[in-house]
């Protein structure tokens, strides 16, 4: 929610502990720059709970904290990705049931995919890997006490579905290490995601260098329509010592 040119993020909406959800800071962000596509970095946590200041940018963005040290920044931007076709609602609800039955280490209780989140508490995005394909996936059907008073899914939840996949991909196709955070993220909202229906999101590896992941994420209809899509930069912890 905002409150005159700052942003509070409710507790609800958190990823790590203490920090709020990236993909719903990313949402309220874009949200407020108004373009198609756009491009969020994040600098340093946000923290859930407490009036953070908000305002726009000269080149048409927005930035979230002190205008000194912004906790993130947000600039209209161009998303060039070919998303793979959507794998089926029956294979991604099962890569998603497979990954509840032996979930990885070094969960924790997040918005988008905590294990424990209720539907009405989360989006439990769940990915797992795809037989045949090298991606992750998820069946998921947004539940309606999270839509909007259109029914909708708001924008801001919408990409929050294109965070935590890239983070499955990053783990369970590539190199990436428990702990991770996103430090950018790059999308579009092509067509309203419903609350009450089903939806498959999905995750696939562009490239790694260092502590550098970076992937292709997509949310579609059950029958492969795509809704959202985005590119995601993921960064490793940094080595102890």
């Amino acid at each position: 929610m905002t409150t005159g040119d700052a942003i509070v993020v409710p507790p609800l909406y958190t990823g790590y502990p203490g920090v709020a959800f990236g993909g719903y800071v990313a949402g309220v962000l874009a949200e407020h720059t108004g373009a198609g596509t756009v491009r969020v970095d994040f600098r340093g946590p946000v923290p859930p709970g407490v009036p953070v200041r908000m305002a726009g940018t000269a080149d048409g963005g927005a930035e979230l904290g002190e205008r000194e040290r912004p906790l993130a920044t947000a600039r209209p931007a161009e998303l060039l990705l070919d998303a793979p076709a959507a794998p089926g609602w029956d294979e991604s609800s099962a890569a998603a049931e497979a990954v509840r039955a032996a979930p990885p280490s070094g969960l924790v209780d997040c918005f988008g995919c905590g294990m424990d989140r209720t539907p009405e508490r989360g989006l439990r995005l769940h990915c797992g890997p795809v037989p045949g394909r090298a991606l992750v996936a998820a069946g998921w059907v947004p539940s309606p006490a999270l839509a909007g008073p259109d029914g909708l899914l708001p924008p801001e939840l919408v990409w929050g579905a294109l965070d935590c996949p890239g983070n499955w991909a990053g783990r369970m196709l590539g190199t990436q290490r428990a702990g991770a955070v996103t430090a950018s993220l790059t999308g579009s909202l092509l067509r309203p995601v419903r609350t009450g229906e089903p939806y498959v999101s999905y995750a696939w590896l562009l490239s790694e260098s260092g502590r550098k992941h970076t992937m292709g994420v997509a949310v579609a209809t059950a029958d492969g329509e795509l809704c959202a899509l985005a590119e995601a930069l993921w960064l490793d912890p940094r080595p102890a010592g």
